[in-house]
């Protein structure tokens, strides 16, 4: 179960976001009372509440609004329990000032802002001690270990416990906690407002991650990277898990560039079965888990972490396959797919451009790079055997495909593009990299032109594509994942990501 916080300063605007939540299907919601502007109105607030609700009302040692005295406080939330909500939320020390009464469920807290204390053990005593039906422990993670630390106290714990841990690097743990046993974790309302570092939308928690849906058989994967806040790839993964009806769950797992190998040994111990891994940890991963014969080895970056059948840690680079798929999907016909004898000229001199390079080269493809950094272009082209052309000359180079693997045109910067227009030739097949938008300037002026082309949501979904396929052994809904990326990067969007 999800509780909805809701922080208003006004009575009927907190009436009225109850009402919608109700609508939209949330079954419990927190009234922050501290919130409020004036002293709360419990009669109004509670009168034909169309859910149950938790009574709170943080003090600002507790990073809350509340600005009355203690006395008041405590007597607010005496009149709640008397009032007969179905939760009232009261702070570890003065827990024992506030006595059990009628039916009202006492959630005993504790909230540390700061850090997540080595002594987690004892502070769940203490609050349990205190006439708890729940507990509730919440602390900042500044490792992502931290999270790891407190779902394994939820699991462990006999008193019913909510515990997880803010900040973006304690994500995971709110998605998770119920699969640990936790009776209920947090969310917002809306992105605008946030109560806590790192709480996720109720939209986001019930659609996105299927908070409800998660078990203690729900098989866990994730991505692993930093900054790790706007990918899209919880969205994909997730759409093909529900698509597949898999009980499955992908979360975003923030890594700081020290913490690989700490991190994938403590989120071991939750049984996560794969990664997708991006920056900075590509080289990383492949380092640690790769093997000198594979593809990832000339690319020189791994993308996917995941567990094979005999339950041996595998890494690849999705990149490889997924561009030549898009590549072929933009040829003519009558080319049969075929690239062998065909010339290219490839954008950049990344860890994209070196998957792309590599793919081509193996397919018999005549390849060009212009990269804005001439060194970083003419160490690839030494690397794969290929040709180099100053960035400056790049339109000079008569090309069967034209491969964008820079960010220019990425939103929000689109009115960029990498290549000028007249220099198009005709029948080119032009693809960008880019996804979002998925309508580049780039591709927009090659249709312009008569140039074939394919656009960065091929890419991105085909090489998520494949990496579902090494984490499920099932093929990939590749229509699913595709809609999901489209709704992900729409202009018209509800505040997930």
């Amino acid at each position: 179960m999800i509780a909805v916080s809701i922080g208003r300063t006004r009575h009927k605007m907190v009436v009225a976001e109850h009402r919608a939540l109700a609508e939209r299907g949330a079954e419990l919601v927190e009234l922050r009372l501290d919130w409020l502007s004036r002293q709360p109105d419990l009669t109004r607030l509670l009168k034909e509440r169309p859910t149950p609700v938790i009574a709170t009302c943080r003090r600002q040692i507790d990073r809350g609004r509340w600005r009355g005295s203690e006395p008041q406080r405590q007597t607010l939330l005496r009149e709640a329990i008397v009032a007969g909500v179905e939760y009232v939320d009261l702070e570890g020390d003065i827990a024992g000032q506030i006595p059990r009464y009628g039916k009202t469920k006492r959630i005993v807290s504790h909230h540390d802002f700061d850090e997540t204390p080595r002594n987690l053990e004892a502070i769940h005593a203490r609050l349990a001690d205190k006439d708890a039906d729940i507990v509730k422990l919440v602390t900042m993670a500044n490792s992502p270990g931290d999270g790891v630390r407190m779902l394994e106290l939820v699991a462990e714990a006999e008193v019913p416990t909510i515990g997880f841990c803010m900040g973006e690097l304690g994500i995971p743990s709110r998605i998770l906690c119920g699969r640990y046993g936790a009776p209920f974790t947090y969310a917002t309302f809306t992105r605008e407002r946030v109560l806590a570092p790192g709480q996720l939308t109720f939209d986001e928690m019930r659609t996105l991650y299927r908070y409800d849906s998660i078990t203690k058989d729900t098989q866990l994967f994730g991505v692993l990277g930093d900054p790790i806040g706007h990918s899209l790839s919880p969205l994909v993964h997730n759409a093909a898990f529900s698509h597949e009806k898999l009980d499955a769950v992908y979360v975003p797992i923030r890594v700081p560039p020290d913490a690989l190998a700490a991190t994938l040994d403590e989120f071991g111990r939750l049984g996560f079965r794969g990664y997708s891994v991006t920056i900075p940890h590509k080289e990383a991963v492949l380092e640690r888990f790769g093997r000198p014969d594979d593809p990832a080895w000339e690319i020189g970056a791994a993308n996917t972490l995941y567990l094979d059948g005999e339950g041996e840690w595998q890494v690849m680079n999705t990149d490889y396959e997924a561009a030549l798929d898009s590549i072929r999907l933009g040829l003519d016909p009558d080319d049969e797919g075929e690239l062998e004898g065909k010339k290219a000229l490839v954008l950049g001199a990344g860890g994209a451009a070196r998957a792309v390079v590599l793919g081509l080269v193996r397919n018999g493809v005549q390849v060009t790079i212009a990269n804005r950094r001439g060194e970083r272009a003419a160490k690839l082209a030494e690397q794969f055997r290929c040709k180099q052309v100053q960035w400056e000359n790049r339109t000079t180079v008569h090309a069967d495909i034209l491969v964008n693997c820079t960010p220019l045109g990425m939103h929000p910067n689109v009115d960029d593009t990498p290549f000028d227009k007249n220099a198009f030739l005709e029948d080119m097949l032009v693809f960008d990299m880019v996804y979002n938008p998925e309508s580049t300037l780039l591709l927009k002026e090659a249709r312009e032109r008569g140039c074939r082309t394919v656009s960065g949501i091929e890419m991105f979904v085909r090489q998520g594509a494949v990496q579902f396929e090494r984490f499920t052994a099932r093929d990939a809904p590749l229509d699913a994942m595709r809609a999901a990326l489209r709704k992900g990067i729409s202009p018209v969007r509800d505040g997930s990501s």
